[in-house]
């Protein structure tokens, strides 16, 4: 019992010996630790936490500095960057496509990696002291981030002015307070950086949908400015009580909800132009037969295959038709995800009718469900476009999600290289992206049959996109060949 006792003190004591000791790189038996020492260990990983980003900084500024504007293209040339496709951030002397490519290798989005990048940027320009801080582990990342975040529109003098003074007290503060410090000095030393960036937000301000934790809901969010923001949840807000005061037993937020959704779609100011939703219905087709039950989705937002046939039924009792200046789209998949045909309601029914014996094969020249057709033209077809537009959702680079109704429709191999005009050889590109493909050098694009696009970075990362709603199956990633060089025929401009 006593030999017992005592290695358990000895274990007690190399347990607090290893907690305290600088060691980096390992981890400790959870369930042996006391409660003392896990507090202990996880102060330990948010500082490791620290040191990594310190190094994840220095290797950011290390991959911008091997990767020099001196081949983008110039100011005069007709795909030079301009307007809401030039890049997210410019760092000087920096190529305009470097920011993609740290996108591809870290597997985040343009914007995520526009951000690191800034950051780092502004740690070795501006905040070398938070820079050192983080890299020692006496400062947490989220503490760096609000600081850089907060002068990321100073110039390095008055930066360094305001890290001098919050610097040391950093660690002593919430992360709110820590940025209302930040910017209190800002303004005292600086009012115009502050004003740049609120200008700065409301250029990057936009409407988003996306799905919800809850089933069968979906999340709208607008970045407005505070006092329209304000504004409008009052407006909303007040509505939603005097339905209630009227007697609505539902519960305020849900009539907030519906009372923001009818001020968009039936806005009360006559003045206004009428405007109409275009809805986009992808569906798998034995799931619309009730064979199945594969999930579709509405706009691109995912419902059950119960939810689907629901509304289509809703549709079919109201009988909802095309408004003139809208459009009702359904999109037709095979039980695997591959986009069949994209056809209206009224082809629908007329497929219904008929019937098709064959149409579980893709290729089987039924009138409706089809691929459009290869053109010799450059241009695609009005057919092709709705196909490409209907199977990509947005734009295909890793990560991006660039609305498809904004993309370009790019010919994966170039036309001038002999590139098809085809629906297996197109894919929506953001303008971005499209100049990044077009002008970047080292870049290789391979887009398979089934529209199953792979991006490889002149560093070697690859990632590959799916069309959304395809299922998953093993595929050999292609092997890593240079693309071919070939100058831009005459005919073959970029859509710039």
């Amino acid at each position: 019992m006593d030999r017992l006792a005592g290695w358990q003190t000895v274990e007690g004591v190399l347990l607090d010996w290893a907690v305290d000791q600088p060691l980096p790189d390992r981890r400790m038996p959870v369930a042996l630790l006391s409660k003392a020492q896990k507090a202990a260990e996880l102060q330990r990983v948010q500082a490791r936490r620290a040191i990594d980003a310190a190094y994840e900084a220095e290797l950011v500024m290390g991959l911008a500095d091997d990767t020099p504007d001196t081949l983008d293209p110039s100011a005069d040339h007709p795909g030079a960057k301009k307007g809401s496709w030039a890049p997210d951030t410019e760092l000087p002397g920096v190529s305009e496509f470097f920011t993609a490519e740290l996108a591809m290798v870290l597997n985040c989005g343009r914007r995520t990696a526009s951000r690191l990048a800034q950051r780092a940027w502004i740690y070795r320009e501006s905040l070398p002291a938070t820079w050192a801080a983080q890299a020692e582990g006496r400062l947490d990342e989220s503490r760096a981030k609000i600081i850089a975040d907060v002068l990321a529109h100073t110039a390095p003098a008055m930066a360094r002015a305001v890290e001098a003074a919050v610097l040391a007290e950093a660690t002593g503060l919430s992360l709110g307070r820590l940025k209302a410090r930040a910017l209190e000095l800002l303004l005292e030393l600086d009012p115009e950086a502050v004003d740049a960036r609120r200008k700065d937000a409301q250029r990057q301000a936009d409407v988003r949908s996306y799905p919800s934790p809850l089933e069968g809901m979906s999340t709208l969010a607008a970045d407005l400015p505070t006092p329209v923001s304000a504004e409008c949840y009052d407006v909303v807000d007040q509505l939603a009580a005097m339905l209630k005061g009227d007697g609505d037993p539902r519960p305020i937020g849900e009539l907030r909800a519906e009372v923001l959704a009818d001020l968009i779609r039936r806005p009360w100011d006559t003045r206004l132009r009428a405007v109409t939703a275009r809805l986009q219905v992808t569906a798998p087709l034995p799931s619309l037969a009730g064979r199945a039950a594969e999930p579709g989705n509405v706009n691109g937002q995912p419902i059950t295959a119960a939810h689907l046939r629901e509304l289509l039924a809703q549709l079919g009792a109201l009988g909802l038709q095309q408004p003139d200046g809208a459009s009702l789209t359904f999109a037709i998949t095979d039980a695997e995800g591959h986009l069949l045909a994209t056809a209206s309601r009224a082809k629908l029914e007329r497929l219904a009718r008929r019937g098709c014996p064959e149409h579980d094969d893709r290729d089987c020249g039924c009138a409706v469900l089809r691929r459009p057709r290869v053109t010799n033209a450059y241009a695609p077809t009005g057919d092709q476009d709705e196909w490409v537009r209907t199977r990509d959702r947005s734009c295909r680079f890793p990560n991006c999600g660039g609305r498809a109704g904004w993309a370009d429709l790019d010919h994966v191999v170039p036309h001038s290289c002999g590139g098809d005009t085809d629906c297996a050889n197109l894919c929506c590109l953001c303008r971005s992206h499209h100049r990044l493909k077009t002008f970047a050098p080292g870049w290789r694009f391979v887009l398979d049959p089934d529209g199953v696009l792979h991006v490889t970075t002149p560093s070697g990362i690859t990632r590959t996109t799916r069309p959304p709603g395809l299922r998953r199956v093993a595929r050999p990633e292609p092997e890593a060949t240079p693309p071919p060089v070939a100058e831009m025929a005459a005919d073959d401009p970029p859509p710039f």
